[in-house]
């Protein structure tokens, strides 16, 4: 695809355009339907991805579409929007503050564009492939972090959480003896954003779908960051699981998570 920046400047319109949505109805009293035991959906999510398909679809109809909530033909094949209208849901339903709109333009499965953005704190996070990495059009980059004792790392628990309980609390527990500390937020998207700016170091989760991270992989990447499967082997947007790190601790926490 060529002018990678037209499609990032047509996704930042739309996040933009939903995030003023979403900051309006913030503190409103939500119809709150659940996906699963815990995972949650609200009339604001279905707003918001309606906003940005037709914002995207009318800018750029030659894009297919794939959003979280209405899903969409396969995003593995030819040029895709992949979108997630708010990233942390549950953080939303309860007015936690730390939630996210992310969008994605991929071809073939690979990101190429990546927009993210917290609509409560006006950070915006924006990448092309082999552009570079920005907050707020400053470039970032992950940290040069090389001793695991002084790393903040950061990880999230799957909504089947209660069917692999084991799984998980071992591998925070062998994380957490080795680092600086673990911090839990509820927003993959953002976690690899902060992970890109260099706050966190190491980030590690499970049964991650490809709209919450299509856009934060490549904002890593292009941050200077690394990012697999728990076992160092090549990470898909449906692998289902990621160890994302600033590159220099990546062998070491490979070695942490296979402990299990």
């Amino acid at each position: 695809m060529q002018n990678l920046s037209k499609y990032c400047d047509g996704a930042l319109k739309a996040a933009y355009i939903s995030s003023e949505m979403i900051k309006k109805s913030f503190n409103n009293k939500h119809n709150i339907v659940h996906k699963g035991t815990v995972d949650l959906v609200t009339e604001v999510d279905l707003a918001s991805e309606k906003i940005i398909r037709e914002e995207l679809t009318k800018n750029f109809p030659e894009i297919k579409f794939h959003g979280e909530e209405g899903g969409g033909e396969s995003w593995k094949n030819g040029d895709f929007w992949i979108v997630d209208p708010i990233d942390g849901t549950t953080n939303f339903a309860n007015r936690l503050p730390h939630f996210s709109i992310s969008i994605a333009l991929c071809h073939n499965g690979v990101p190429l564009v990546g927009v993210i953005k917290n609509p409560i704190n006006d950070e915006t996070y924006t990448t092309i492939k082999n552009g570079g990495a920005f907050c707020n059009n400053e470039p970032i980059h992950v940290s040069n972090i090389s001793d695991i004792n002084n790393a903040l790392a950061v990880t999230g628990f799957p909504y089947n959480r209660r069917e692999h309980i084991d799984e998980i609390t071992t591998r925070l527990k062998n994380m957490l003896m080795k680092v600086q500390d673990v911090r839990r937020f509820g927003s993959a998207a953002l976690d690899l954003c902060y992970l890109a700016k260099g706050i966190y170091s190491i980030y590690w989760e499970k049964n991650l779908k490809p709209w919450d991270i299509a856009a934060g992989q490549l904002l890593l990447e292009e941050a200077g960051g690394k990012i697999t499967k728990y076992d160092g082997s090549k990470m898909e947007l449906d692998s289902l699981e990621l160890l994302a790190t600033n590159g220099i601790l990546h062998e070491e926490c490979i070695e942490i998570l296979s402990l299990y």
